[in-house]
């Protein structure tokens, strides 16, 4: 039966006000405490399951289970991530509660994401604790990046990674993990798959492992003929192409113990690409993009009995080359190259009670542009943009505290950043919970954050201002949890209050967010099922702005997701919706609510045998995820990509 816009909105209301009675329903018959030293974490490689309790180590840099951290979580595990074979990371992201992107396209076009009201230049990605991502854009390039050579995604919703981890986790933390930081055992894996625009992806991992090592090292080969971009291409006389795009992807993963005490280990995820473009005004229709991104850290771990010492190095890069394959002198076009490298030094300390965090961290930023066109055409050679300083340095040190009890968790975090360009920004997080009932927890947390401005914001011809100020938000959060043997659901209500914002290089603009959010997790013997809701707030509060008390741009004030899944030892299938309410452009267009329905499964036809398929948008919905500058970008109707995975054990 297939659902109106109109009623799969009421469907979704209807799956929400159940969920809360059958929520209210457990906490009256709760009766009996269950000790937290009690807990176990499930690990089953066989079935894909709603895991509900797991550790994940974003949201406190240490390993925490989730009933015990303060803010909002989500960890996006290896058997999930199964489901999403051929795809990248945006297209993970965007199937999770409370998250919605915008896209220039299909696979490998430009993206962006919206978490909490905040865009991705606001929310932190790191790789294996390195940060990731454009200094001259300041977003990441997660539509880059293959989910294959991933191990894991945890996801920390909200401000409160602001003082663990410094700028720009206004919005929250994304943490991707290298596949192969978890080896259970040695195999070899190849994996081939196909899919519609003539989608076709080959891969092989090959993990080894001992009782004093473990290793991993896998490759991967991506490409599609995509589809046109541009939904209104008539409008424009130029043939309209289709834009493929193709990768190559590798993870590296070794672990090492060299003593009881002692470890080591290395990780890297790389990712070389091209993607098909339109350019801007459309005039070179087979202009295109070559893209190389990825991140490398390295590390030295040390244990006694009450402390644990790491010291880490790592790099990431960013580099983008754009060819207009038209154009009159043919040129290699404009180039953006970012390097991040960072060096960090931390202990975590038992203190009996509780654990406290203290370490020190160093972060170089270099960015080297070329050809760069500037905004009074688009001359042809392109017009040199020059970007002074190209570099910067930041000297942070933090310092936190974590305590979790049978009735009550504890976190405090306060972290100093010195950066060359803006002087010092501290930042400082506090967070409580108690548990009145067994099985439930109330909580509150309160976070200070701020974004440092991107090289584009201080030294962009005609937009310049080399005295720009961080952006800042303070954000409080209250929450209601109840978490069973069956289900983890959880009520979060959250105000932002954010100033000095860049806009036409100047801090002059402000907003405020509010917020409401769901998530209900269900695992029931053979069945799967749950949902997220979010209600979002977010409005612009710029004294005098024309939009002064509009909503936010890409920002839906109602978004949400059900699914229902179904599963045995030999195969498993899940069927999920994904709603999102109208949102306005920046340049105030309107977008239609949409409603996308996906479905995946897996056979295992023998034991070492897998079969894999996902179909997405299976009513052939037609939405748009973007507009700007005229053009209203495309997005792919029904599709679909079936694997085989063959393992040697």
């Amino acid at each position: 039966m297939l659902l109106s816009r109109s009623s799969s909105s009421t469907y979704l209301r209807c799956s929400i006000l159940s969920v809360l009675g059958l929520l209210s329903i457990n906490t009256a018959m709760a009766v009996t405490p269950v000790s937290p030293e009690l807990d176990t974490v499930t690990d089953n490689n066989e079935l894909p399951q709603v895991e509900l309790d797991k550790i994940v180590v974003t949201a406190t840099r240490t390993p925490t289970k989730t009933s015990n951290v303060i803010a909002q979580t989500r960890v996006i595990n290896s058997e999930e991530l199964q489901r999403y074979r051929g795809q990248t990371v945006t297209d993970v992201l965007k199937n999770q509660p409370g998250i919605n992107i915008t896209q220039s396209g299909g696979m490998g076009t430009a993206s962006n994401f919206y978490m909490r009201g905040f865009d991705s230049k606001q929310v932190l990605v790191i790789i294996d604790g390195i940060r990731y991502g454009s200094i001259s854009l300041g977003s990441p390039s997660l539509n880059l990046l293959s989910a294959d050579q991933i191990d894991r995604i945890e996801i920390l919703y909200g401000a409160s990674g602001s003082s663990i981890y410094g700028s720009d986790a206004m919005g929250g933390v994304i943490q991707i993990f290298t596949k192969g930081n978890n080896v259970e055992q040695s195999n070899v894996s190849t994996t081939v798959g196909y899919g519609s625009n003539n989608h076709y992806q080959v891969g092989i991992t090959g993990q080894l492992k001992n009782d004093t090592s473990s290793l991993s090292l896998g490759v991967s080969r991506n490409e599609t003929d995509g589809f046109n971009a541009i939904a209104n291409s008539d409008s424009y006389d130029f043939n309209a192409d289709d834009d493929g795009f193709k990768s190559t992807n590798a993870s590296l993963a070794l672990q090492h113990k060299l003593s009881d005490s002692l470890s080591a280990g290395i990780s890297a995820l790389y990712t070389d690409s091209t993607t098909d473009i339109d350019s801007a005004g459309n005039a070179f229709p087979n202009a295109y993009s070559d893209q190389k991104n990825g991140s490398a850290n390295a590390y030295l771990q040390y244990k006694t009995p009450l402390t644990v010492s790491k010291l880490s190095y790592g790099q990431s890069i960013d580099k983008s080359t754009s060819h207009d394959a038209n154009s009159i002198n043919y040129q290699e076009g404009s180039q953006y190259d970012t390097t991040q490298e960072q060096a960090r030094l931390e202990t975590s300390i038992n203190a009996r009670p509780g654990t406290v965090i203290v370490g020190a961290e160093w972060l170089s930023q270099k960015l080297d542009a070329s050809d760069v066109l500037d905004f009074s055409g688009f001359p042809d050679p392109a017009v040199q943009t020059t970007y002074n300083p190209d570099d910067r340095t930041v000297k942070s040190a933090f310092v936190g505290y974590q305590l979790s009890e049978y009735y009550y968790d504890l976190q405090a975090n306060y972290r100093l950043d010195d950066n060359s360009q803006y002087g010092n920004e501290s930042t400082y997080n506090l967070g409580a919970a108690i548990r009145p009932l067994a099985g439930m927890r109330i909580g509150a947390n309160y976070a200070t954050g701020f974004r440092a401005p991107t090289f584009n914001d201080l030294y962009w011809p005609g937009f310049s201002n080399p005295n720009l100020k961080p952006e800042k938000t303070e954000n409080t959060e209250v929450f209601v949890e109840y978490a069973n043997e069956a289900q983890t659901s959880r009520l979060t209500g959250y105000y932002t209050d954010a100033e000095d914002l860049i806009s036409n290089a100047t801090n002059i603009s402000e907003a405020k967010i509010k917020g409401l959010s769901l998530t209900s997790d269900w695992n029931m013997n053979a069945f799967i099922f749950g949902l997220g809701y979010d209600y979002l707030d977010a409005k612009d509060k710029t004294a005098n702005s024309a939009s002064y008390n509009q909503q936010l741009a890409y920002r839906p004030k109602n978004s949400g997701m059900v699914y229902v899944g179904y599963q045995q030892p030999t195969f498993d299938v899940r069927l999920e919706a994904k709603h999102t309410d109208n949102r306005v452009t920046a340049e105030n267009n309107k977008l239609d609510s949409y409603t996308l329905l996906n479905l995946s499964g897996a056979v295992y036809i023998n034991p070492n045998l897998r079969a894999n398929l996902r179909v997405d948008n299976i009513t052939d919905e037609d939405y748009t995820l973007a507009s700007q500058f005229g053009n209203e970008y495309a997005t792919e109707g029904t599709s679909y990509f079936g694997s085989l995975t063959y393992d040697w054990y």
